[in-house]
């Protein structure tokens, strides 16, 4: 057996020993499950768009529509599970776009020091002293409300995390052996970086990844719930929240499954990244 087979053995080990982890595995294996097979599992797909069935208006949980129907006649758990689709979409490409460039700038910025570090980190702290919601909100003021316009502002906040953790373990990095035996050698500054130094930060930015998913969704829905994200008739949990609210508690489900259905995804995400500090921690 290899050593990086010993240690992906060890740290599987210790990801399932805690129940907690296997909990919030279950919670996002459900949820990536219902937002890959929305369109064959749901049982009315074809109430995502702009339908309405008035005869079912506001019916509430029970019978065919497990979670109830909104205000016109569509059933909340199909809405539900495409929310989930777009929340996960969203999700994954600010962090696709994000973590490339908050970890390129953490590395730069903590291995070249200087000037370089300076300037990088400066601009990074300026990001980093304005909250998260208000900044995305400041920027989708100047934008139209879409979902692309909605990642774009999300990504534009989120970078900055990344480029302050990978800062802080590049210095760290740097002064191991490996690190002084490559530039012994006369190894480039991009293989130091990125041969060297970046493997050694994926424990840190893997876990913080799967945390930052649950994040992600719950700073999109705060878009959409004060109306600066996805519109309807697209399906989103932050909207499906504020137009529930004007019928509580009379029509308590409209807002009440969208909100458990928010609480959920964080909570599987955030257990399943503590789940994975704890593993490599223990395996470091």
């Amino acid at each position: 057996m290899s050593a990086a087979t010993g240690t992906a053995r060890r740290t599987w080990y210790v990801f399932r020993s805690n129940p907690l982890t296997i909990l919030g595995l279950a919670i996002v294996t459900l949820v990536v499950f219902l937002s890959i097979f929305a369109d064959f599992i749901t049982p009315f797909p074809e109430h995502v768009g702009p339908i309405g069935d008035f005869g079912s208006m506001s019916a509430p949980p029970g019978g065919q529509y497990l979670f109830g129907t909104d205000t016109l006649g569509r059933d909340l758990l199909t809405r539900i599970a495409y929310a989930y689709r777009l929340a996960l979409v969203m999700a994954v490409v600010v962090l696709i776009i994000s973590v490339p460039v908050g970890v390129t700038v953490g590395l730069i910025a903590g291995y070249v020091g200087g000037w370089v570090d300076y300037a990088l980190m400066r601009i990074t702290d300026i990001f980093l002293s304005i909250p998260p919601l208000v900044l995305a909100m400041s920027i989708m003021g100047f934008l139209e409300p879409t979902l692309i316009n909605g990642m774009l502002a999300v990504t534009v906040m989120w970078w900055p995390w990344y480029a302050r953790l990978i800062y802080n373990v590049t210095r760290s990095e740097a002064r191991e052996g490996y690190v002084l035996a490559a530039e012994i050698v006369g190894a480039s500054t991009f293989h130091i970086l990125f041969r060297e130094i970046l493997p050694n930060c994926w424990p840190s930015i893997l876990t913080k990844m799967t945390i930052d998913i649950g994040f992600v969704i719950l700073i999109a829905s705060s878009l959409s719930f004060l109306g600066l994200g996805v519109q309807p008739p697209t399906p989103d949990l932050g909207s499906m929240v504020a137009d529930g609210a004007k019928y509580m508690p009379d029509a308590w489900w409209l807002t009440v499954f969208p909100a458990i259905a928010i609480l959920l995804v964080v909570l599987g995400f955030n257990l399943v990244g503590d789940g994975l500090r704890e593993a490599f921690e223990a395996d470091a």
